[in-house]
């Protein structure tokens, strides 16, 4: 059997360790876009190359406890920005959601206790729960920051599955202090969609010969991977449930590879196995701020966040061979840019390289920029790319030079050198 656990409110749940009075109360973790970035004397600035998933940003602010209240969301008019990454359960009844914006929120329930984000202490807490259940679960998977998967075939009975993970749960709540909820299935997908149904601090075990009777009234858009433009297909087709989407195997099978992936993984006939070691595959940052027009401030936030990036490329010890500049501008309109490059990942040609894409991506220069973004990938240790001789030898000696730019960055600290042209 294979189970899934997830950390109930996990943002929520860290804040309640640090101060039990908020236990009971409704709660959210608020969540921005870190424009201070940007700042000249920006400072703190951490990076984060181990943990993913929604809300989990590479880069982030080290949590002072002066920014631990409403305050810290207030810009400098006063206004209340932002939005919410997590809710508790006692938030959640007054119609407060992830994702919705603190003064939503806030009208909605004006009880409504707003915390800053404390990503430092959030990474704490999920590798000792990683190391934790490592201890009890031979093979672990750690797919997000709150969320693992586990294989107990040839260590745990079926018939045992149920004691077990009511077990587990109450374990690391008496050693952690932090909620879960598990669920355990013939397949990784089906014991995900059965913990939805075990929250909040709750276990639910779907044996085989119950996968059809428990997944029949499920809606489609509870079943994880199924995203927008599949799940206008599904209702085009009077598609509504997990139980009639298996009856009409046809139908789903003509949409092509991805649904027909998609219907079995709802049957169970798909399955992927434990990944105890995941690798990046890319890495990016970008930024969303009030309409900037001057191209100036533009290239500095550029070289600012190409800093950055190189940092946490050179904590990953992986060399990038694609790269991608984004824009974001006022009117909904985009751009980008992208390029191949097989050589040595230095930081001085890596920021140059950034510069240009954004003098090529930059195609509406008489609008207002809202957003950049930066990503690297397909690494050469994933991929079949060789490196070019050309310049090795010079570029050998740049690398020595951002390696041990790096070094100095990781002691004391990634704003601690910077370049000129970011001033």
């Amino acid at each position: 059997m294979k189970i899934h656990i997830d950390i109930d409110c996990f943002f929520v749940s860290a804040a309640r360790i640090l101060d039990p009075s908020l236990e009971g109360k409704p709660v959210a973790i608020g969540g921005r876009s870190d424009t201070k970035i940007f700042d000249a004397h920006a400072k703190n600035q951490s990076v984060n190359v181990e943990n993913t998933g929604n809300f989990v940003p590479t880069f982030f602010k080290t949590y002072e406890a002066k920014d631990d209240d409403l305050d810290a969301f207030r810009d400098a008019n006063g206004r209340i920005t932002g939005i919410l990454t997590t809710s508790s359960y006692e938030a959640r009844r007054y119609g407060v959601k992830t994702a919705m914006s603190i003064s939503q929120a806030l009208a909605l329930c004006p009880r409504l206790i707003i915390k800053a984000p404390n990503m430092s202490f959030y990474q704490q807490l999920s590798h000792r729960l990683h190391k934790f259940l490592s201890l009890r679960v031979p093979l672990i998977e750690q797919a997000s920051i709150d969320e693992f998967y586990g294989d107990l075939s040839g260590w745990v009975a079926e018939d045992e599955v149920e004691w077990f993970i009511d077990n587990l749960r109450h374990e690391i709540k008496k050693e952690l202090q932090l909620p879960v909820s598990i669920g355990a299935a013939r397949t990784r997908y089906i014991a995900k969609t059965a913990t939805s149904h075990a929250k909040p601090f709750g276990c639910k075990t779907v044996f085989p010969h119950q996968e059809d009777a428990f997944l029949e009234p499920i809606k489609v858009e509870d079943f994880a991977g199924i995203g927008k433009s599949m799940l206008a297909k599904l209702k085009s087709a009077q598609i509504h449930t997990l139980g009639e989407l298996k009856r009409r195997r046809g139908t789903v099978a003509s949409w092509g590879p991805y649904a027909q992936e998609l219907y079995k993984r709802v049957a169970g006939l798909s399955d992927d196995p434990i990944n105890t070691c995941h690798k990046r595959k890319s890495i990016g940052i970008s930024r969303t701020f009030a309409p900037l027009f001057d191209r100036g401030e533009l290239r500095r936030r550029v070289h600012i966040l190409a800093r950055h990036l190189s940092f946490a490329i050179l904590k990953l010890e992986v060399i990038p061979t694609t790269f991608h500049l984004n824009l974001g501008y006022e009117m909904s309109q985009k751009s980008h840019k992208n390029v191949t490059l097989c050589e040595i990942f230095t930081e001085k040609k890596f920021d140059a390289l950034c510069i240009s894409l954004l003098n090529e991506a930059d195609i509406y220069k008489r609008l207002h920029v809202i957003r950049i973004g930066i990503t690297c990938s397909h690494f050469t240790r994933d991929s079949k790319r060789e490196l070019s001789l050309i310049g090795f030898k010079e570029e050998q000696s740049m690398r020595r030079l951002s390696e041990q730019t790096h070094k100095v960055r990781e002691k004391y600290g990634l704003d601690s050198l910077k370049w000129g042209s970011e001033l």
